[in-house]
């Protein structure tokens, strides 16, 4: 008799009928934790250091090829066809690479400026690479052929010493957050932050320590001539010939290092490491030693306390061999609870996860265990006590000891592939192989910024924002403000994941809830990165989409700009100095640039365009600055004027310049005969003013109302003219030595430098308009700005309710001033107390000024190389024509001609030649353009390519 099952039956299981005739949808779900995660847990658990992404605090995103082969640099970068963000292509490093037999496991950057990274082989070789000039195209300063080959030599574990903070009388950093909810707006906490040692001795150097399996401690640090140099010290911690270390980890705990190592014997030792950075027996105390004293590092280790790191608490469910591993090793240094009363002690964390196995019925599962470094009292038995009284000659008091005591697990049903401390390790920040991420408050261990919350924001996790599913992880490296990160999963590809708000619009206005405090977030998450001089191009891509809202911009900028307490007014300065000296305003000038940036060849917004030429004026009168007023210290080493690379870059500065106020003119003469614009300079319609210039995209009147734009202005006019003096003496100097060497029969020395010479003083002579008449008139302008302010603001305070008196009337002046400049800065409306200056400008000063010039010449002149015209048909020729100015020579660049590569920056797309000085004097020129002029960081491209 034949079976049923001979028989197949014909059954749709993609839907299934339920008892009452409900089609129910039957499937198996896909286990998404497979093979690769398994390995890369094996991987966690024999190596404390297999770290294959890491991202840079300057943009440099460093990952590890799967075969452990090569090196992969990438960076986020602005297309400059589109504007758009996107990870670029990689970048293989070719000065360090792995093999077969040892492949590259482990990458870590530094904390400098200018950040190291150390490439670490299976062997325990470290090769570090600087990345002085651009995020992918690094130079060694460490190699590793001298390193032995040994197992015993495998890092567990390594650490980048802090950097000393730059005002040692001001040793401490400030940590931005929480904003409160007040009203429709955000009033922002602020807290002072100890910079904590030990750090290296000489400013802006850091030091790596590294612990092998076989425990031994290495410090690889830069001697005062710059070469990398290596001090060893064999743990008297650690029993080599019983255990091996498996994983260790450090903290900076004040003057001395923690260290916490994790054996292959269970155990877990918590030990200082003094840093003797004068040599065995100087003290670890800071000093302040001179840059050019040469070190000679100790180290000295004291075992603190000691405990087994396996322990199966009562939260742990099915238990199994897999949980007797560690995958993960933390140390968090003695910090100041959240009330700034007393000091919570060292925390040492260790964690263990499982993954759900083929045929296994067990969940994944991370436990987290926890041990506090507490300080305890001992005390003498009685009879020891009395025997000491009788004699007394026995003190009763003995030496404090710290144990480690043990809390509570925490045990999440998950697994952890990565964990890292922020906002300066009060906040913990752990990855799950599923993309997740989850914030533990570092004091109670529990989640944080998991449930929206409007009233008190610190991330934009908390206002709805989220990281976007993209499926199993298993490596993961964050960026510098948390708002992004790269993920490796299983395919074992590099992908960029950024923040996004998936619940729709978030609004445009105060009134709108997540508005006000997505503004908030983000005023919190660039502040720090401002003070930290850390990349944030990846909060530019988040927001990008938000950029086309008309209020947007200028409410993130303001917000800014009041949590730094930025100076945007310059109004009462006569010097430029401090003004050129403002980095944290390059930065919003430099954001306000990338917002309103759409393509090369597209228009770019009007505070866009604002920001760009404030930008690049700064940079000119900066080169011209340096290379003309070298400072005293290096004077006697060189003269960059007397080389013709330098003299040839000022020249091109010099023209730019030229042009730029040439261009700005003829702006101000078209609108002068502008009837439409003339019939807005009237109470009626003066409200109509600003509006009517930003359909123009006219930024040229905006740049002489701001302060700040009208000192960069008037700084350009003023090197200018310093260049003009300098070209006419130097062809003076020339014009006598070849009158005397027609005399004696000898060559002109050195004619390329007489050739830039004479190509400078062309430049600056044949203006098509009187640069000192024009600062003149912009010294006209800014008295009658002043004099406005004076009349008008205290009128504004007194009128207020409840007036304040004496010292705080200045005060309220002063603050109301100054929000009148940054509405200015960032492209506002004109109050109606500016219709006075503006009559008078176009009425009379600019009208006699007009005089002095020929407006035919303007109009008829060559602007190209400002790229400042917008029209259609100037853009469409500058897309035609295909040629690039350099940022530092601003002379034209073409594609596939000469033989130099080409640097492009990252942020506003902006080139240069990739040039390098031999010369000592170009070489200290060129170094003030590490980053460019919009303070974005460069990248090499390959030869005849514009985009990687």
């Amino acid at each position: 008799m034949p079976l049923i099952l001979d028989n197949s039956m014909q059954v749709d299981l993609d839907n299934v009928d339920d008892l009452f005739g409900d089609d129910v949808p039957l499937s198996i779900p896909v286990r998404p934790q497979g093979k690769q995660l398994q390995q890369r847990l094996d991987e966690l658990r024999n190596r404390g250091a297999c770290q294959a992404v890491a991202w840079s605090k300057s943009g440099t995103i460093a990952s590890l090829a799967p075969d452990g082969l090569t090196l992969e640099l990438r960076f986020l970068r602005c297309h400059p066809d589109t504007g758009a963000w996107e990870l670029s292509e990689p970048t293989t490093c070719d000065l360090v690479k792995g093999t077969p037999a040892i492949p590259l496991v482990h990458l870590e950057w530094g904390t400098t400026n200018t950040p190291d990274l150390a490439v670490i082989d299976a062997a325990g070789r470290v090769a570090l690479v600087s990345f002085a000039i651009s995020l992918n195209h690094p130079f060694i300063t460490r190699k590793w052929e001298t390193d032995t080959i040994d197992d015993l030599h495998g890092i567990a574990g390594c650490y980048w010493l802090p950097v000393a903070p730059t005002n040692q009388q001001k040793p401490f950093n400030v940590m931005y957050g929480p904003a409160n909810k007040s009203g429709n707006g955000y009033q922002y906490e602020s807290s002072f932050v100890h910079a904590i040692g030990p750090n290296h001795p000489h400013s802006a150097k850091s030091a790596l320590f590294c612990v092998s399996s076989g425990g031994m401690l290495k410090m690889y640090w830069s001697q005062n001539n710059g070469r990398m140099e290596e001090t060893t010290m064999e743990l008297e911690s650690i029993n080599t010939s019983d255990e091996l270390v498996t994983h260790a980890a450090f903290a900076s705990d004040k003057k001395h290092l923690l260290a916490a190592v994790a054996t292959s014997s269970r155990q877990l030792k918590l030990l200082k490491i003094e840093i003797q950075w004068g040599g065995p027996g100087s003290s670890s105390e800071k000093i302040t030693m001179p840059q050019n004293a040469r070190l000679n590092p100790a180290l000295v280790e004291t075992h603190i306390a000691s405990a087994s790191w396996l322990y199966a608490g009562p939260n742990e469910t099915n238990y199994d061999a897999s949980m007797a591993e560690l995958s993960f090793l933390h140390v968090l240094p003695a910090v100041m609870d959240n009330t700034g009363s007393s000091t919570v002690p060292p925390l040492i964390m260790t964690v263990r996860s499982r993954n759900v196995g083929d045929g296994s019925f067990q969940s994944a599962q991370s436990v987290l265990d926890r041990w506090e470094a507490i300080e305890s009292k001992q005390s003498l038995d009685s009879a020891f006590e009395q025997l000491g009284n009788r004699r007394n000659s026995v003190s009763s008091d003995l030496p404090n000891t710290i144990k480690l005591k043990k809390l509570e697990s925490i045990v999440i049903n998950k697994v952890v592939i990565g964990i890292q401390d922020i906002q300066y390790r009060k906040v913990l920040l752990l990855t799950m192989s599923d993309g997740s991420i989850e914030y533990r408050d570092r004091f109670t261990f529990e989640e944080i910024y998991a449930n929206e919350d409007l009233t008190k924001v610190m991330t934009l996790r908390q206002v709805g924002w989220t990281f976007s599913d993209s499926g199993p992880c298993h490596q993961v490296a964050f960026s510098p403000t948390c708002c992004s990160m790269i993920q490796i999963g299983d395919d074992a590809k590099v992908r960029w994941n950024k923040l996004e708000y998936p619940l729709g619009d978030i609004g445009s206005s105060p009134q709108d809830p997540h508005y006000p405090a997505t503004i908030a977030a983000l005023s919190i998450a660039a502040a720090s990165c401002l003070w930290h001089q850390s990349n944030c191009d990846d909060l530019l891509a988040v927001v990008q989409h938000l950029a086309t809202r008309k209020r947007f911009l200028p409410d993130w900028i303001s917000e800014i700009i009041r949590i730094l307490k930025i100076q945007v007014d310059y109004s009462e300065e006569t010097h430029h100095d401090s003004l050129m000296r403002n980095s944290p305003l390059q930065s919003c000038l430099s954001i306000m640039s990338s917002l309103g940036f759409r393509g090369e060849t597209r228009r770019r917004s009007f505070q866009s365009k604002f920001a760009i030429i404030s930008l690049n004026m700064r940079n000119v009168v900066i080169l011209i600055t340096l290379a003309s007023n070298t400072p005293m210290n290096i004077r006697e080493k060189m003269s960059p004027l007397d080389e013709h690379e330098v003299v040839e870059a000022l020249a091109g500065c010099a023209k730019w310049s030229v042009d730029l106020l040439c261009w700005l003119v003829d702006c101000l003469f078209e609108l002068m005969n502008d009837d439409n614009f003339i019939q807005r300079l009237n109470p009626q319609r003066f409200g109509e003013l600003n509006q009517y210039l930003h359909d123009r995209n006219d930024v040229s009147l905006h740049l002489l109302l701001s302060s700040s734009s009208r000192s960069f202005v008037s700084a350009v006019c003023r090197r200018i003219s310093l260049l003009e003096n300098i070209s006419n003496k130097a062809i003076e100097f020339y014009k006598r030595q070849a009158s005397g060497d027609q005399q004696g029969g000898a060559k002109p020395p050195n004619p390329q430098l007489q050739q830039a010479y004479q190509k400078m003083q062309q430049v600056t002579s044949t203006s098509l308009i009187k640069v000192t008449e024009f600062e003149k008139l912009l010294n006209i302008l800014a008295s009658d700005i002043r004099q406005t302010y004076a009349q008008c603001i205290p009128g504004m305070a007194r009128n207020r309710p409840n007036p304040p008196q004496g010292k705080q009337m200045d005060i309220a002046i002063k603050n109301t001033q100054a929000h009148f400049e940054m509405a200015m800065l960032l492209s506002g409306s004109l109050g109606s107390y500016f219709l006075p200056v503006l009559s008078k400008l176009f009425a009379k000063d600019l009208p006699a000024f007009r005089k002095l010039t020929d407006p035919a010449k303007l109009f008829f002149a060559d602007f190209e190389l400002l790229g400042v015209q917008d029209d259609r048909s100037s853009l469409a020729a500058r897309k035609a024509k295909g040629v690039h100015v350099d940022i530092f020579k601003r002379t034209e660049l073409r594609s596939g001609c000469g033989t130099s590569r080409w640097r492009r920056c990252t942020r506003c797309t902006a080139v240069m030649e990739d040039v390098f000085g031999s010369r000592p004097g170009f070489t200290f020129v060129l170094a003030q353009q590490r980053k460019c002029s919009c303070s974005g960081y460069w990248a090499l491209l390959p030869k005849g390519k514009l985009v990687l």
